[in-house]
């Protein structure tokens, strides 16, 4: 592991299956589908006889060998490796999702209810699915410094048994979900991701509001610092003595007090100078009042002069 961060998550992951930054892990995925959304319906679209509309529709913590669907389905899938990782990204998409766009493709009234698809899909409708499946990959790629470095072309989409028999390995991960529709009905398409290689992708995504938060922390510790109590402390400043003389002194010994000591007392707190004083009286009771804030480099100038 390269850091103790790691080290940790890595120890977390084994012992209850998570990264241990569930909110982080949902956020950064949210931020992802929300900007990838306009880039595939733009590529999409551009080939499409008539649009389709997507959504974001849920986002959610996953595992990897759970989010393909379970038992006989005509779903369609593919897994797209990176440089990273081999299985970078899962993507499914379901029968209702691949007879919406292939409606589309073909000139289908987008208004008019779909026909759904209740046998095996056809090698027509799997390089339908092959074919969002490569536009939802080069939106979420991204390029530059921060892109997941995708692997193209993807695995041809497969479906049935070639589906059900391909071998996932099982991992941490988080479920984009994403509704394809048009006005007559809608299907559900799917991007399942590794945590690991979301936050080493997209993890700075969420680095700002980290920050929001830490500020907030800390403005709300700072109020409860400021409420604390500490004692003060004012003493008043007595003439030079030498060392002989201080050592001379007896008990009950009256000691001279510089005439203006009472102009120069010193307010601290926790050994800390504070503020220059000035002793007063107020009534009955006796006062410091404070003249100004206390000069450490201006209290060892004047120390440096002669008196």
């Amino acid at each position: 592991m390269s850091s103790p961060a790691e080290s940790r998550n890595f120890i977390v992951e084994r012992l209850v299956g998570e990264t241990g930054e569930p909110d982080r892990v949902i956020e950064a995925a949210r931020a992802l589908a929300e900007r990838a959304v306009p880039a595939v319906l733009a590529s999409l679209n551009d080939g499409l006889a008539s649009p389709v509309n997507i959504d974001v529709s849920k986002v959610e913590l996953a595992r990897m060998a759970k989010a393909r669907p379970q038992g006989p389905t005509n779903h369609a899938m593919t897994i797209a490796p990176s440089d990273s990782s081999p299985d970078a990204m899962m993507m499914l998409i379901d029968a209702d999702a691949i007879a919406i766009v292939v409606d589309a493709l073909f000139g289908g009234d987008p208004d008019l209810p779909f026909t759904p698809i209740k046998r095996s899909l056809s090698p027509t409708e799997t390089s339908v699915a092959g074919l969002v499946f490569n536009k939802l990959a080069e939106a979420v790629n991204g390029s530059g410094t921060r892109a997941f470095n995708i692997r193209f072309p993807l695995p041809p989409a497969i479906t049935g048994t070639e589906m059900a028999k391909h071998i996932i390995r099982d991992g941490p991960a988080v479920r984009i979900d994403f509704s394809i529709f048009t006005g007559g009905g809608s299907g559900s398409l799917s991007l399942v991701m590794p945590q690991r290689v979301l936050l080493k992708h997209r993890g700075d995504t969420v680095q700002a509001k980290s920050d929001e938060h830490g500020a907030t922390w800390g403005e709300r510790l700072g109020e409860e610092v400021m409420r604390s109590a500490v004692r003060l402390e004012a003493t008043m400043p007595l003439p030079k003595m030498t060392l002989g003389e201080i050592a001379a002194l007896r008990a009950g010994q009256v000691i001279a007090i510089d005439p203006a000591a009472q102009s120069r007392a010193l307010l601290s707190a926790r050994k800390q100078t504070l503020f220059v004083c000035e002793f007063g009286k107020l009534g009955q009771n006796y006062t410091v009042r404070v003249r100004h804030a206390y000069d450490a480099a201006q209290e060892f100038m004047d120390g440096l002069l002669p008196t």
